[in-house]
């Protein structure tokens, strides 16, 4: 990536309101690439590969995880980032680590640890997100965490509630939290930042169709009955005829492209004009707009009929449901028996101050296999095995 061929409202890697702590420069590596290769080899990082995103992992090999997720996320961010001529790096980066902070058992986890720690605090995975690169990874030996950029922290918190916001602002009043606290609403992230949210809404619709479908619990039929799905869907058969009786999942294949392809159009389209409109200067004057990087009304409405129909026929779905209740109970059994006997975790998170919020860190960082193994370790249970099948 030049940074002298970035848009005005980018953010400059050479203009970076810099690091916690400051470190020396690491050419070649600008400071943007070097958050990136500090998320790829953090250990959180590795853990998303057994990290739930709509499927419990040891339900299917071939079913997304946290892991692939963020490598999707990445990768629609930086074709949408080129084309914008944004800074490709913190979008990488930022998409990377956006979900680090995110528990066992994907949103069933988070609920389950969020109703734990009420009287704690609570729970927010974004929080998470930014305390396992602030202090969780403890990796050097002058800092814990990863000492990232402001930018990348500022994409990494997505979403932060008030309370939170202020905690966090009265140790670092410049902080990522900040703008959660502007005098009329939250104020906005860089256009990198906002770009990741985009690039993450097209990566999960997508996938978790494809998802829903291998597993049998929604049907082409009535995923046809979506119009964004249904108009990819009829172009690809009117190209190519053949997919209507071909075996195996070519249509959905050709179907998804299409329309993962047609949104980035839209979006970059969208945003191109909502640039030119607002001709924000420099990356200050985004936070003080409106959201700049979008999608047109129409795909946007057709965006909301996708994720009710995924909420309702997939994520609602009773095997769905079944596995979830679930990995709630093994969540909240985990949590109640570290905090009983927190000797049972390591030293590192048994002897703190904060007890309650040590056990959540230890427990948001499990993988799905090792939260059960814990769980069977301290019960003598396995509530999957004992559910079966049927």
């Amino acid at each position: 990536m030049n940074p002298d061929a970035l848009a005005a409202a980018a953010c400059d890697p050479r203009r970076t309101r810099g690091r916690r702590r400051a470190e020396a420069p690491a050419p070649p590596r600008n400071e943007h690439q070097r958050d990136r290769d500090r998320i790829v080899h953090s250990t959180a990082f590795r853990r998303l590969v057994y990290k739930t995103q709509v499927f419990i992992n040891h339900e299917g090999d071939l079913f997304r995880t946290r892991l692939t997720h963020s490598l999707e996320v990445a990768q629609l961010g930086r074709s949408v980032a080129r084309a914008l001529s944004l800074n490709e790096d913190l979008v990488e980066g930022i998409a990377l680590a956006h979900d680090l902070g995110h528990t066992p058992f994907g949103h069933a986890g988070q609920d389950a640890l969020h109703a734990c720690m009420a009287e704690h605090g609570g729970f927010e995975h974004n929080l998470q997100s930014l305390r396992v690169v602030d202090a969780l990874e403890r990796r050097y030996p002058d800092f814990d965490g990863l000492n990232l950029t402001f930018e990348t922290r500022e994409g990494i918190l997505k979403h932060c509630s008030a309370r939170n916001a202020r905690r966090l602002a009265a140790t670092e009043p410049a902080g990522p939290a900040a703008r959660f606290l502007a005098e009329g609403g939250p104020a906005q992230p860089s256009l990198e930042a906002q770009l990741v949210n985009v690039a993450d809404a097209i990566a999960y619709n997508a996938h978790d169709i494809d998802d829903g479908l291998r597993a049998g619990l929604i049907e082409m039929d009535q995923i046809g009955e979506v119009a964004l799905f249904a108009r990819w869907r009829d172009a690809a058969l009117a190209d190519h005829p053949q997919l209507a009786s071909m075996p195996g999942r070519r249509l959905m294949f050709e179907t998804l492209r299409r329309m993962i392809s047609g949104q980035i159009a839209d979006l970059v389209e969208t945003t191109r004009t909502a640039l030119a409109q607002a001709a924000p200067a420099d990356v200050e004057a985004v936070r003080r707009l409106p959201p700049l990087v979008r999608f047109s009304d129409a795909l946007h409405a057709q965006q909301v009929e996708l994720k009710r129909f995924l909420f309702s026929r997939l994520y609602r779905h009773p095997q769905v449901t079944r596995s979830t209740d679930l990995a709630r109970r093994v969540v909240a059994e985990l949590y109640a028996a570290y905090l009983e006997r927190p000797a049972e975790m390591p030293a590192d998170y048994a002897d703190t101050t904060d007890l309650p919020r040590a056990v959540a860190d230890y427990i948001a960082g499990m993988t799905d296999r090792y939260a059960l193994r814990e769980h069977h370790r301290l019960s003598g249970r396995r509530l999957f095995d004992e559910v079966g099948d049927g």
